[in-house]
């Protein structure tokens, strides 16, 4: 009955003001972004641009598509997102499987859980970090930008709580009684199951993977090597031009704003186009589990 109550209708219409209102002020700067990169140089410069391209171009487009650092770099940004998810998804799967597990089941289990916890509340530092990588060799490589990252304890305890409360005791029992083992009753149970909360988990791993850039700088020594975000944050706030291998007074010709607005729509392009077939698993998958009995 509360559902038709006048309080809550009201509650309701300025919830979904609120919410229409946030979303377009987040799509907004996309818009001036597209608008900016299809635009002709002297309006751009001139700051003219709003949410309409003036003089409409492709020129900074084809200047960004046909260059080959920045394709390079694209594809190093999308091999390094899809490998660190794979990973990521993997190992946190695995070890949020197993501390699901009652007491008797796993001795210890509230142990390594605190201490998962300890740990990323409380890590060694930079400095710290850097050794280990250069030690184990891992310097100017891919694994140095998704191993230290692969187990996020955050997206693990959200799966290790969708376990425990979201996935029936009594089918594992009655997979265990049939004489299935921990690796079937995983992938032929619990992962079925699960599939809104790995999807919400391999959403946030996809989105950090791809937005990281500090990584790439401290730990690629090889400008060739860096992912697309490591590659535009030296375009764009370094203003480094030495990386597109173009001369730069072509590019300031053309606009530096097109061709930066170009280069930042392709970079977010991946996550926009990804997002819409995650997002019907979203919503119920970072909710689900949330409910204690």
């Amino acid at each position: 009955m509360h559902h038709r109550s006048r309080s809550y209708k009201l509650f309701s219409l300025c919830n979904n003001i609120f919410l229409l209102v946030l979303g377009i002020l987040c799509i907004l700067p996309l818009i001036h972004i597209l608008a900016v990169s299809f635009s002709a140089s002297a309006p751009a410069n001139a700051n003219l641009v709003r949410f309409f391209p003036i003089d409409f171009t492709f020129a900074a487009w084809e200047q960004t598509l046909g260059n080959e650092n920045f394709l390079r770099a694209l594809w190093n940004g999308v091999f390094r997102t899809v490998l660190g998810t794979l990973i990521s998804l993997t190992v946190v799967t695995l070890a949020a499987y197993a501390l699901s597990k009652e007491d008797h089941e796993f001795r210890g289990r509230k142990w390594y859980v605190y201490t998962l916890i300890f740990i990323m509340l409380f890590n060694g530092g930079l400095i710290p970090t850097y050794i280990l990588i250069q030690n184990l060799g891992m310097i100017n490589t891919i694994w140095a930008l998704v191993l230290p990252g692969a187990v996020n304890v955050f997206n693990m305890i959200l799966l290790l709580n969708f376990f425990r409360t979201g996935v029936p005791k009594s089918l594992e029992e009655a997979a265990l009684i049939d004489g299935a083992g921990h690796f079937k009753i995983l992938f032929r149970i619990y992962l079925p199951i699960s599939l809104p909360a790995l999807a919400t988990v391999g959403l946030f791993t996809m989105v950090g993977q791809w937005n990281s850039w500090f990584d790439g700088l401290i730990y690629l020594t090889d400008s060739s090597k860096y992912p697309l975000s490591t590659f535009l944050q030296t375009i764009i706030v370094q203003n480094d031009y030495s990386q597109m291998n173009v001369n730069p007074d072509e590019v300031r010709a053309l606009s530096e704003r097109t061709v930066r607005s170009a280069q930042i729509f392709i970079g977010a392009l991946p996550i926009i186009l990804v997002y819409p077939f995650l997002q019907k698993y979203f919503v119920k998958g970072i909710v689900l589990g949330s409910v204690k009995e």
